[in-house]
């Protein structure tokens, strides 16, 4: 492990009379404050909680439900024709009628072996009191009662209830993956900013450390023109080189106003506070198999279970598909009791009479143009698509990350080097610097020399910037944390989603 100790300032703002924070960050921190504070998070959280209700609303089905159905009242006072079989003639009939209806009912999902059989049974009360009047005046009030069972079952029919439940638990599943699709991508995109700024911040450590070594030179130069006034070109040399580089400098401090505003604003954060990055700058070395890297991006990322989930919803639509145009078969059959009487008090005395029930429906389909085979036929063709969107999308990220890992490999080999270069570059400065005072090198040397000591600071950044960065792009393309041991569905998942994944495996 190679660790160099560069301490960054970056001020975004000057200090104001109280209100002003500053905020100590780094890269964890400012992901942290970006998910707590953005509004696309609490969006997609908000749609994981509406997916989840929706779950719970469907697994609710399974449940026993009780409801009552109410006409109170249904006044019919209409005249309709009507086919008299006495008089083999169509007559005007007035109808006049009073209905007062109750229905009650307690419904229950037929499981079988905790499997939902797609039929129900139910325990039902039916009362009502029904009053006629015709054309005399004359009143004819019955009340009737019946307690009954009942039992319904589809047969040759795609089982809904169940489709239902696992089509909502699919939905459910898409939702948190597309929750942790939106932070991970929110993650990376706040690592750039913050990579931005740190590179420039850099920068302006090396800017300063050049101008530090200036000042050295300035001085050593002072003293030779004191002795040889022939040699007074040099410290108009030395200022020059000094006011380019503090050009620099401010130019660079200017960028880093700008970054540092703009990042506050992606975090949401008060334009008065001030942003502190101290960094550890450490290269640890990475070794990443190819195989296993694969199998994360296969198995881990959720692009992938995106599209297995996919498919299966669309295998559910094939299965409703079979149910629509075709041959099916509903039985219903009722037992029970059942008293009509025209006073309600002798309706609950009197003893009842059974009464049972039982239908068997068939639809029978026999001509249709080919309708239901071309429904069934598009609905295939669309499982075939999803195979083929899996196979393309395992071809890309198998090579998303062989050649995320190719570029880990170069840009962390590139840092080791640079790291040591650098330790080189500046150990020559010293030695040159020594140089010069002794009349050794010239002063265009010792300008050489402090300007490839910078190229090779600004170098030694470039790879570091590029290793972090390739790090990041190996942990967006496998969903998994090299660094920390964690897998990125894990680490932003959030409540539930890390018990799926780990169930699913």
């Amino acid at each position: 492990m190679l660790i160099l100790t560069i301490v960054v300032t970056a001020l975004a703002s000057s200090v104001t009379a109280g209100g002003q924070n500053i905020i100590d960050l780094d890269l964890d921190t400012a992901v942290d404050i970006a998910m707590g504070n953005s509004y696309r998070i609490r969006q997609l959280e908000m749609g994981v909680d509406r997916s989840r209700y929706w779950l719970q609303a469907r697994q609710a089905s399974l449940k026993s439900s009780v409801y009552m159905n109410l006409r109170s009242p249904e006044i019919k006072a209409t005249s309709e024709y009507k086919w008299n079989s006495d008089l083999r003639l169509d007559e005007i009939v007035r109808e006049d009628t009073r209905l007062f209806q109750m229905d009650l009912a307690v419904r229950q999902p037929l499981i079988f072996m905790g499997y939902p059989t797609n039929g129900y049974f139910s325990l039902n009360n039916k009362t009502y009191q029904y009053l006629q009047k015709n054309e005399g005046q004359e009143k004819d009030l019955k009340y009737y009662n019946r307690l009954f069972l009942k039992f319904e079952q589809p047969f040759f029919q795609p089982n809904s209830l169940k489709n239902n439940i696992e089509d909502a638990e699919l939905d459910l599943r898409r939702t948190e993956l597309n929750y942790v699709t939106d932070r991970v991508n929110l993650a990376d995109d706040i690592a750039d900013d913050f990579y931005d700024l740190f590179e420039m911040v850099y920068r302006n450590n090396i800017y300063k450390s050049q101008i530090a070594l200036y000042s050295d030179v300035a001085d050593i130069t002072g003293h030779i023109v004191a002795q040889d006034s022939s040699r007074s070109i040099e410290s108009i040399q030395i200022r020059v080189e000094m006011a380019n580089t503090r050009e620099r400098l401010l130019r660079n401090q200017s960028n880093i106003r700008l970054r540092s505003a703009r990042l506050k604003q992606r975090l949401r954060l008060n334009e008065a506070d001030s942003l502190h990055i101290d960094s550890i700058i450490e290269i640890t070395p990475i070794e990443v198999d190819a195989q296993k890297a694969v199998e994360y991006g296969l198995t881990l990322r959720p692009r992938m279970r995106i599209l297995e989930i996919n498919k299966r919803m669309e295998e559910l639509d094939l299965d409703n598909a079979q149910g629509w145009n075709s041959f099916r078969v509903n039985l219903e059959m009722t037992y029970g009791l059942e008293r009509q009487n025209k006073e309600y008090e002798e309706l609950i005395d009197d003893e009842y009479d059974n009464s049972y029930s039982v239908s068997l429906n068939a639809y029978v389909p026999i001509w249709d143009w080919g309708q239901h085979k071309a429904q069934l036929a598009a609905e295939e063709i669309q499982v075939k698509r999803s195979d083929m969107y899996i196979e393309e999308a395992e071809s890309q990220i198998e090579s998303e990350i062989m050649n995320s890992i190719s570029n880990l490999e170069e840009y962390q080999t590139r840092a080791m080097n640079m790291s040591t270069n650098l330790e080189m570059a500046r150990e020559i400065s010293r030695h040159s610097l020594e140089q010069y005072q002794s009349g050794n090198i010239s002063l265009q040397d010792l300008l050489q020399v402090v300007e490839s000591q910078r190229e090779t600071e600004e170098n030694f950044l470039d790879a570091f910037i590029g290793y972090r960065r390739s790090i990041l792009r190996l942990m967006r393309n496998t969903y998994y944390d090299y660094e920390n041991g964690v897998s990125l569905l894990e680490k932003y998942g959030g409540d539930g989603v890390e018990r799926r994944v780990d169930s699913e495996g």
